[in-house]
């Protein structure tokens, strides 16, 4: 296997300190990108195309030179080899990183008898559990028998109490964007 060049060595360390300021990590392989959601888009040698975009509500982003790219619903892999795809007509082999800065189009909530009940980021697959711990826990007086997930139209119970125990492990299921946890 060859060895890396200098310019993809230097875009992997710029990436891994932006996922390290970013917070969560997002998989570039899996995530994907949706409407409000922050990229920065770096080409090695090429500050004039690189910077920062904002996922229109479309799923369109706009860079120099190549105008409008689709971004919404692909992951950061096929995004980063659509733009270098796109650059290669106006740059000799352009090295090209992708990285996802804020997620804003993925989100949970959680609202009732909990101690920080709100809006949180789905950045990362998460479990009711998870979710409920990420808001601080359950308020003195909650019902812990009769937590309700929506997820659109459908409602799922989550017995806090069997899950902390071990039973019915099956209740903690993974969240996905929209859903909302309400603990009476």
């Amino acid at each position: 296997m060859p060895a890396a060049s200098p310019a993809a060595a230097a875009v992997k360390a710029a990436s891994e300190e932006l996922r390290k300021q970013a917070g969560e990590p997002v998989d570039p392989n899996t995530y994907l990108i949706g409407p409000e959601d922050i990229l920065r888009i770096m080409v090695w040698e090429n500050p004039n195309v690189s910077g920062p975009v904002t996922v229109r509500p479309d799923g369109m982003i706009t860079l120099p030179l190549i105008d409008d790219l689709k971004a919404g619903g692909i992951t950061p892999k096929q995004l980063k080899d659509l733009v270098t795809k796109a650059y290669e007509e106006f740059i000799v082999k352009p090295e090209v990183m992708i990285s996802v800065v804020a997620v804003n189009s993925k989100f949970y909530y959680v609202s009732g008898e909990v101690n920080r009940p709100g809006q949180y980021p789905l950045v990362t697959a998460k479990t009711v559990m998870q979710a409920l711990t990420i808001a601080g826990g359950l308020r003195e007086f909650a019902n812990k028998k009769n937590i309700v997930i929506t997820r659109g139209p459908k409602r799922f119970k989550f017995n806090y109490n069997d899950v902390i125990k071990g039973k019915n492990g099956q209740q903690d299921i993974y969240l996905e964007s929209g859903d909302m946890i309400n603990v009476p």
